[in-house]
């Protein structure tokens, strides 16, 4: 299983309605809104990472209110 972490910046006013609608999205494991220059953490895991970039570019990074995505890859050590 591949695992990444995808941090979200929204408008203030849509936080609670982009997390429910990430929530509902294929591979997502954990969604919180959290404090600091980011508004949202999403945990998504895969069978590939492929899998889960398709999911932040075709699907997150097209909800309305999502005004950035910074994605932070689990590397295996």
């Amino acid at each position: 299983m591949e695992k990444v972490y995808v941090l979200i910046e929204t408008d203030a006013c849509d936080i609670a309605k982009v997390v429910h609608e990430i929530a509902q999205k294929e591979g997502v494991k954990e969604v919180s809104a959290i404090t600091g220059p980011f508004d949202i953490i999403v945990k998504i895991e895969t069978e590939h990472i492929t899998e889960a970039l398709q999911t932040i570019v075709h699907e997150i990074r097209k909800i309305e209110g999502v005004k950035s995505t910074e994605t932070l890859v689990c590397i295996k050590l």
